[in-house]
């Protein structure tokens, strides 16, 4: 849903600044969606990691779901949450080319992907043994990379050039992801505790760990000079 929206908004204003030759508006446009896709994507994809076996627990240990399936979804779902950025990079970065009508680049990088997420299948499934999280991995590498060549290929075209600040951006960012990943990851204590857990405990339980990680991250980001304002004021150019 974020990277759906997000690719939304930016398409029309990519368009309109393309048509207008305004290649600098065109950066700031998309560094704009890369770097708020980083502050609200990459948390998600750290909470799914490290709350894994609460929220699986919590939305399906019912009925004839034993813990082993909680232990074989917990896996699944670890593998997803490496590729969530990806997935939703690439609903950034495609628009890039949309705007510019170029349609060829990214379906031929989606067709190399495809290939290469066969061949990870392949190689994760029946080389490594990693079973069904093998393939939820191939999915999400899949994703990555395939963010990673329209990054690339944007890049080489000279469509986009990236604002100044990204590394500091990027150490600030991972020291408040470690921040919260590590207040969650204590929070929540034994994983297998929570299978004796009823069902309003579990609610209760996942319901403020959500509301943990939330206020631990965007505190520590506020912490470290992240201002809302900063990214509304791109929006409203």
């Amino acid at each position: 849903m974020l990277g759906v929206a997000l690719g939304t908004i930016l398409l029309p204003s990519l368009s309109k600044a393309y048509a207008g030759k305004d290649d600098t508006e065109y950066s700031q446009l998309l560094d704009w969606g890369l770097r708020l896709t980083c502050i609200l994507a990459a948390p998600a994809a750290v909470a799914l990691a490290v709350l894994s076996a609460p929220l699986v627990t919590s939305l399906f240990f019912y009925g004839k779901f034993t813990p082993l399936d909680v232990a074989m979804t917990q896996q699944a779902l670890i593998a997803y949450s490496i590729g969530l950025l990806g997935l939703i990079l690439v609903k950034i970065l495609a628009p890039g080319f949309y705007a510019r009508q170029n349609i060829k680049t990214p379906v031929k990088i989606g067709v190399f992907t495809l290939v290469i997420t066969q061949l990870m299948n392949v190689l994760f499934v029946f080389v490594l043994d990693l079973q069904h999280a093998g393939l939820a991995l191939a999915i999400g590498l899949g994703a990555c990379i395939n963010a990673s060549l329209l990054y690339y290929h944007l890049r080489r075209a000279g469509y986009f050039q990236p604002q100044t600040g990204w590394l500091l951006f990027l150490i600030k960012l991972l020291v408040a992801l470690v921040f919260m990943g590590v207040a969650l990851h204590y929070a929540m204590g034994d994983a297998s505790a929570w299978l004796q857990f009823s069902l309003i405990k579990r609610l209760i339980y996942i319901s403020a760990l959500v509301v943990l990680g939330g206020v631990s991250y965007f505190a520590m980001l506020m912490l470290l000079g992240f201002r809302p304002r900063d990214y509304i004021r791109r929006v409203n150019r």
